[in-house]
């Protein structure tokens, strides 16, 4: 038995278009799912769907586009409806998608940009694993994952907002795991530390910030997207079907480091 085959299982990856979401699809098909990609725009989620049934044509997995904005719910439901309609299930939920509008001290943060924050990286994971719980409890199996961030970890002057909706989603994870682990419904969350991604470039592309952050941390790196996508098809598969209401740090480190 390999405990990483995700062969016919039907996954679900918000903001798989690039950084740890593509890197999450990538993956999962490379493993054997059936994975949907999705973020706002169509042309750049048929992009990369294309890619990934190119890269797997040999017999692995496959890759479908459907496109939504999560701080929609009615694209949320439209996302689960057509994932069902052409794969007909839903196996695997990656909460990958958020937001994160501001970046500087609390007092700065207009209600609006806080929000934001809130509703696409606490509200939207909650719409979305409320819509495809159902069907995971009637098939007594099922696995949703919230990336997270140790911004929910501990405390930060500058991503404040972003940070109590990382660590709200842990609450979420738990509160799922709790509630539906007696259908065999599981949900972890992943706090990844500094990953090279774009939506994370404020951070790395400043020469100071990068050298404290590495500094702090045991590897003396940031992560890749592509590390950060070996943990969720992990607790995606048979692997980590023992595993739920965990948060699975991924930081190098950093968060454990007394220096």
């Amino acid at each position: 038995m390999n405990l990483f085959d995700l062969s016919g299982k039907v996954a679900v990856i918000t903001g798989s278009t690039k950084g740890i979401g593509k890197a999450i699809a990538e993956q999962m098909a490379q493993h054997g799912a059936s994975v949907v990609i999705s973020s706002r725009k169509k042309e750049v989620c048929d992009e990369v769907a294309a890619q990934i049934n190119e890269m797997t044509k040999d017999g692995a997995g496959s890759a479908v586009a459907i496109p939504a904005n999560i701080s929609r719910k009615e694209e949320l439901q439209n996302l689960v409806d057509k994932t069902r309609e052409h794969y007909g299930k839903i196996d695997i939920l990656v909460c990958n998608a958020a937001a994160n509008p501001y970046y500087g001290p609390m007092l700065g943060i207009t209600d609006d940009q806080f929000d934001k924050v809130m509703d696409n990286n606490i509200k939207s994971n909650h719409w979305l694993c409320s819509m495809v719980i159902p069907e995971m409890q009637e098939r007594k199996d099922g696995s949703i994952t919230i990336i997270s961030s140790i911004a929910g970890l501990v405390g930060h002057t500058t991503l404040g907002a972003y940070g109590i909706s990382k660590a709200a989603d842990f609450a979420l994870t738990r509160n799922i795991a709790a509630e539906f682990g007696p259908d065999n419904v599981r949900a972890n969350a992943i706090a990844p530390g500094l990953i090279k991604t774009d939506f994370a470039r404020a951070l790395w592309d400043n020469p100071e910030y990068l050298k404290a952050a590495t500094a702090n941390c045991p590897l003396r790196r940031i992560g890749t997207p592509e590390e950060i996508a070996g943990g969720v098809v992990f607790l995606a598969s048979a692997a980590g079907n023992f595993v739920t209401g965990q948060t699975l740090t991924m930081d190098g480190g950093r968060t454990i480091s007394n220096e």
